[in-house]
């Protein structure tokens, strides 16, 4: 496949976004009659940029591939019937588009793939291996510009003519291979992790690492106080993400000031942040680097377990190379089975880019704490 410089293909008057579908919500697309495309409700801002005659550039999440092109004809309502799941459809902010293009996976350009790799501004000066231009795709309706958004739409219409094939691997294989368990109100799809996968991480603690995600901690904390939240960090971590941030006004607690039971109290203390108004938890963030991803979901099923009617956001906050980690441990069973599903609806993964990205805002004391739901990926796209 060759790539035509962007130079030379027309300038139009539209927009380019990204639609990211997950393998499921992607088999489902294809299954339906393709004139709709959902959203979740956080979208619903973002949303309300698009107009008849802007473009959807489809990506696949988990074997990351660029999978086809909607463009909108008509912009947005609200709906709950069922398209992309089977009931309680997530994804109700809706357009009505024209499919111009809809790739079955293995015809699916990999973002890797040379021509496009080395055209597109977010992929051509990155290293392989790198985990920088994921910015571009980490959720959907993300702006693309107007060049990268040419060079796709041109690569993407090639491929429907051109039909070129791309090898699968086993581990894509794997990860388009839809598991489900079957709970008494509704179907979750699961990972059952292969041994590989369950081996224990490495923990060396180098000097780098362990302050790497005191980097984050901090960071974390500087946000949340700077949106005038009351901030936790559990007492083995404190000085050190002191040394790192200065708590000029004082955010941070001594004292988590909750009424819970014991067993409930030491569960939430030892999570790696917390942003607090008055005597309720806003958010709490679990930072993972050279440690097991599951850990920190462990605390997080824990707390959900023992308060299920506790209404917090969850964020599992990574590098962003351990994106597919997180997901698949969010889909075991023990995790996505649980409360009928409710870990899932209420963790994300956070990738640390995201969150050097939030703390560069400007105004922060003026945002809600919801922001962070721009920033955060659930895996179910």
């Amino acid at each position: 496949m060759v790539i035509v410089p962007w130079l030379s293909i027309l300038a139009s008057e539209m927009a380019y976004y990204t639609n990211l579908f997950s393998p499921e919500t992607h088999q489902r697309f294809r299954a339906s009659d393709r004139t709709v495309s959902g959203f979740r409700a956080s979208q619903m801002k973002t949303a309300q940029r698009l107009e008849p005659g802007d473009k959807l550039i489809c990506y696949l999440t988990k074997v990351s591939r660029w999978v086809g092109i909607l463009r909108v004809i008509e912009g947005l309502f609200e709906s709950s019937e069922p398209i992309f799941a089977d009931e309680n459809d997530p994804f109700i902010v809706r357009f009505r588009v024209e499919p111009e293009v809809v790739l079955e996976p293995e015809y699916g350009i990999p973002v890797q793939h040379d021509p496009l790799w080395n055209s597109l501004s977010f992929t051509k000066d990155v290293e392989r291996g790198s985990s920088v231009w994921t910015g571009a795709v980490r959720r959907s309706l993300n702006k693309l510009d107007d060049a990268d958004g040419r060079v796709l739409e041109h690569a993407l219409l090639q491929q429907k003519e051109e039909g070129m094939r791309f090898h699968l691997t086993e581990r894509e294989t794997r990860l388009l291979t839809r598991l489900s368990v079957r709970l008494p109100s509704r179907e979750l799809e699961v990972d059952v992790p292969d041994k590989e996968s369950d081996e224990p991480e490495a923990t060396h603690e180098s000097a780098v690492e362990p302050r790497e995600s005191i980097r984050l901690q901090a960071l974390l904390a500087s946000i949340g106080a700077q949106m005038g939240y009351s901030i936790w960090v559990p007492r083995s971590d404190r000085a050190r993400v002191q040394q790192l941030w200065n708590d000029a006004e004082g955010r941070l607690v001594d004292k988590l000031p909750l009424n819970y039971d014991e067993t409930t109290l030491q569960t939430i203390e030892n999570i790696d942040l917390l942003w607090i108004r008055g005597r309720a938890i806003v958010r709490a963030f679990e930072v993972e680097h050279s440690t097991a991803v599951y850990s920190g979901i462990l605390r997080m099923a824990d707390l959900v377990a023992l308060q299920p009617n506790m209404s917090i956001r969850l964020h599992i906050v990574a590098p962003d190379d351990r994106r597919d980690k997180v997901f698949r441990e969010l889909r075991r069973p023990v995790f996505a089975a649980l409360e009928e599903g409710r870990l899932r609806e209420v963790c994300t993964f956070v990738p640390y880019a995201a969150v050097e990205e939030l703390a560069a805002l400007p105004h922060l004391k003026h945002l809600s704490e919801t922001v962070v739901d721009d920033y955060g990926e659930d895996g179910d796209v």
